[in-house]
């Protein structure tokens, strides 16, 4: 999977993600892959991914366009969300089962963001959260805020405790691995 992280600290908020892809037991690192970022600009907003690798390509192509998604507010983005759902099943094949007993059909797929306004993050049932310290995704994240939260009345910058929550992901999860792409905001 991934280490995907979040913070805001001060008048900045920063995002920052590892680089591995794995496929089962394959690992495709940075210097194979081309397009390894897993963090993506929106508009004004960065986006960072967990899931399916399929899902970058696709949100690529959704949002990619000249009027970007609106991720405003927590009710911003659940609306852009909301209205993107049918899309991805539509007309990207998304398959939405994940648990029989799920009370919404899954996006399958765990989002940060981060954007002039604040650290949100969404996930696979369409919930959205504000956050006003930090949050990590994916399957480096219980690593990754235990050394944001060693970390965060400790150091000053935002990106300085990100940057810690990926290296510690890096460092004891297996579908996690330098190098990192990192992104700052400066917060209204």
């Amino acid at each position: 999977m991934s280490t995907v992280v979040a913070v805001r600290k001060g008048s900045n908020a920063s995002i920052a993600a590892d680089t591995l892809t794995t496929f089962g037991d394959i690992r495709l690192a940075s210097h194979y892959e081309m397009a390894h970022d897993k963090i993506h600009r929106f508009g004004d907003s960065y986006m960072g991914m967990v899931g399916s690798a399929a899902h970058h390509i696709v949100l690529e192509d959704i949002m990619g366009g000249d009027t970007p998604p609106r991720f405003g507010s927590r009710l911003e983005i659940f609306e852009t969300v909301l209205a993107l759902h049918p899309t991805l099943k539509e007309k990207y094949f998304l398959n939405p089962k994940d648990e029989d007993d799920d009370p919404y059909e899954s996006s399958r797929m765990d989002a940060l963001i981060v954007n002039r306004r604040g650290v949100f993050a969404v996930y696979s049932m369409r919930e959205v959260f504000e956050y006003s310290r930090f949050w990590a995704i994916g399957s480096g994240a219980e690593f990754a805020l235990g050394a944001m939260h060693a970390l965060y009345d400790r150091l000053d910058e935002a990106d300085t405790i990100a940057r810690a929550g990926v290296e510690a992901g890096a460092e004891f999860n297996n579908a996690t691995s330098l190098p990192m792409t990192r992104y700052t905001v400066r917060l209204d």
